[in-house]
Formats: structure tokens, sequence, C-alpha cells
């Protein structure tokens, strides 16, 4: 099989304007100390198993807005970065197997055995930028070799400002919010049932995020401020939707568009070979779903809190 090149950085922006402004701050270049000091001082706000505390406008657990000012003050973007963004219960691991496949195709034979996606969980492929210890262990990002496939779950104005005026390409995929609620709160519900505790009803739930309050939210304004960026910089954000992807379009469509997006399009012998095909059968939900890998284990958010495999 001919091998894909690896994929060319997206030319940088010459111009300082952007949709969203992502900015430093004043709290970027606080000591540990300080910097705790500084979270103790944030407006916070009980409702959901944990108490989440708002910064720049939006609602984060308190080990998570660590772990957001940490990546703002250490996290050096690169060029030809590839970064996975998505809300929490938006199709984060299916996005991350994806892009996974379609990236390192010319490493990993699609067909062999002993392809990672069949062997890892596709948390444990792809670390997230502001959660240490997301993908089975702490990750030294930098030590990473290019091109890096990273995550987040920030919003868009909270990523480093490198991210845009380097060109990092940025994939989001944002999903209906009645789907995303309710997956949401069953997933907070398995969490706070390990330590024996009550879970959320729905009503609760519903109210708190109609409001604007919820983990990593307002939804609408994560999903906005990328959707201005896709529309400002289609270039370097590639704005999808997860009902497209799974109910509306042809899988193997999404899987071209997403590799042209990388800069790693598919070769004629790739297209010959069906290369997209398998791509689309290794990422259904019925493969990733029936892997033994994905029903055992699991993954540790780097604030005591494990994650049973088989919840994602």
């Amino acid at each position: 099989m001919a091998q894909p090149a690896a994929p060319a950085p997206a030319p940088p922006m010459s111009s300082p304007e952007s949709a969203t402004a992502t900015e430093s701050s004043p709290e970027d270049a606080l000591s540990e100390e300080s910097l705790k000091g500084f979270i103790s001082s944030l407006p916070s706000r009980e409702g959901w198993p944990k108490p989440l505390i708002q910064y720049k406008g939006y609602w984060f657990k308190p080990g998570i807005l660590d772990g957001v000012l940490h990546a703002r003050q250490a996290f050096a973007p690169r060029a030809d970065d590839v970064v996975l963004a998505t809300q929490p219960k938006c199709g984060t691991t299916w996005l991350k197997a994806l892009a996974f496949a379609i990236a390192t195709r010319s490493r990993h034979d699609l067909g062999a055995a002993d392809h990672p996606l069949l062997t890892r969980h596709p948390q444990h492929l792809v670390p997230f930028i502001e959660i240490p210890g997301a993908a089975g262990g702490h990750v030294d990002l930098s030590a990473l070799p290019s091109p890096r496939l990273l995550a987040t779950h920030m919003p868009m104005s909270l990523l480093r400002p490198e991210t845009r005026s380097l060109g990092c390409r940025v994939v989001y995929l944002c999903r209906d919010p009645k789907d995303t609620l309710i997956f949401r709160l069953h997933f907070e519900n398995k969490l706070v049932a390990r330590g024996g505790g009550a879970g959320l009803s729905m009503d609760d739930a519903y109210g708190m995020f109609w409001e604007g309050f919820s983990p990593y939210g307002p939804f609408w304004d994560h999903c906005l401020e990328y959707w201005e960026e896709s529309v400002a910089r289609p270039d370097t954000l590639l704005f999808l939707k997860y009902e497209e992807i799974k109910l509306l379009s042809d899988p193997v469509r999404v899987v071209r568009r997403f590799a042209r997006f990388l800069g790693i399009p598919l070769t004629e012998e790739e297209e010959s070979s069906r290369v997209a095909e398998e791509v689309a059968r290794m990422c259904s939900f019925e493969t990733l779903t029936g892997l033994e890998v994905n029903q055992v284990g699991g993954v540790s958010h780097g604030n005591r809190v494990h994650v049973d495999n088989s919840v994602f």
C-alpha cells in the first residue's frame, strides 16, 4: 500500500483577528500556590455531584479547572498539531478512534490483528491536553513526536493563543443537546453510584443544563465558539455534527473528508484498496463496543476518578 505523506501544517494566520479570542491572561503566569488561591477566589455553585467553578464564563469541576489552567501555562502548541475538540458525552471516543485510524494509517496496517485500536482503548491513544492521566497514565505531551494527535473539552477561547496563530488543525464534534444531557446524566450518576451516593434526577439536571450550568457549559456557547471559528478559518477548523455522521452521512465520505482536512488525503492505491471502507468498519460502534479492550479496565482522570472503559 502506498504510504501517505505526513500532514503538512496549515499556513499560519496572517491576521491577529479571530472569530473567537484566545488571548493570554494574567493567571497564566501564576505560581502553583498562587494558582490554588486564584481558583478558590472564583465563583462556585452546587448542584452537580461536585461543585462547579466558573472561569471565563464556563463551568468546571475543580480538578478539571486546575488542569485547564496548567495547560494554559505549560502546553506548547506546534504548527502540525491536530486537536480533537468536543464537549463531554458528544462522541469523543468515537472521534478519537476515527482520527487515530486515519492519521496513523501509514504506521499501522488497518488489517493487522495488533492494530492499536484493537488492543487499546481510544481514550488511551489520544491524550487530553487538560486532563493528565486520562490516557492510561501521565503523558508528557512535550515528549510526543510530531505530528501530535491531541484532544480537549476546553472551549475555543481557552486554548493557547498559539493554537490559532500557528495554524494548528482543530476538529470539533457537536451533538444534539438532548442526547448530550441524557448521556451526561447517566455518566455522572454512574460515578456517584460507585461511591454509594444518590444520583441526580432528570428534572434537576435538565434545569441546570438549560441555564447553561453544566461541566464545560454553557453548551451552546461552547458550540458557537468553534462554529464561528470554522466559518472564519475553514482551512484550520473542521466542524462536524454527530448526527450527520451517525445517521445521515455516508461514513466513507466522512473518512475521506477527514483525511483531506488533515492534509493526508487517500491515495489512488488506498481508494482501490478500499481503505476508507476499512476505517469506517474498524471505527463503527459495532466493532468498537464488541472489543474486549473496550469492555474491561478503565481510565483515570487524574483526580482520583476512575472510569470504566465500558462507560465510554
